[in-house]
Formats: structure tokens, sequence, C-alpha cells
């Protein structure tokens, strides 16, 4: 197994904007807000695309562990950042803090963990 490029290193990071749709919300609620695990969904693509480009040919990095908040609503056509940064790698194990800020302020934090795989281990 190859090791990881010298430039995933701890202080990378990635910012990405984002605006509520109907889609992105849950059916049963009232109004459009965004949930819970889009939210997710976005923030792992955040770290993914983080760590990209920092990469071998032929690895790709899939999500292992997500512990977020979700502490405010984020409506219907409001817009919406989510930002990474990448604390700790260890061996193939990347550590990111994700921090998500709509706008009316802090909508969630925690931390994504990552993990550099070969595609060709995926199978498929």
């Amino acid at each position: 197994m190859r090791l990881v490029k010298d430039s995933l290193a701890p202080g990378i990071s990635n910012e990405v904007r984002h605006a509520v749709t109907r889609e992105m919300s849950a059916p049963h609620l009232p109004v459009a807000v965004l949930s819970t695990p889009t939210m997710v969904g976005l923030i792992e693509g955040c770290c993914l695309l983080a760590a990209a480009p920092h990469l071998s040919e032929g690895e790709t990095t899939v999500g292992t562990h997500v512990c977020v908040s979700h502490e405010a609503a984020v409506h219907e056509g409001e817009q919406f950042y989510i930002r990474c940064r990448l604390e700790s790698v260890e061996k193939r194990r990347l550590n990111f803090q994700v921090e998500v800020e709509g706008p009316r302020g802090l909508v969630s934090r925690g931390t994504h963990q990552r993990a550099v795989v070969e595609t060709s281990r995926l199978g498929g």
C-alpha cells in the first residue's frame, strides 16, 4: 500500500457555499430547512474535496466517523457555508474539524474522519 503524499498535511482546508433547496429538507417538516442527513453529506463532500488534490492516482477517501451538532435552522433559499480544516493525519486516517455557518451564525460544529483507500480495493 502506498503512503499518502507529503502535501496531505494538517492545515489544508476547504470552504463550500450552498443554498437550501426543498430537496435538502426532511419531508415531515412544515417548512423547508436544511436536514441533518443532508448537512452531514455536504460536510463529507467538503472534506473529500479538501483532501483530493493531495492524493495519489488511484486513491480516494471514504468517511469513517462523523460527530457534529445541529444547532440552528437554515431555511429554504438561505445560503450557508461549510468549512473544514485537516487537524491531523494518522497513517491513512484524516481527522478534520468542521463548521457550518448560516445567515444567523453557527449551525454546526464537530469532527469528521476519513480514510485514504486505494480505489482498486473497493471492488465492483
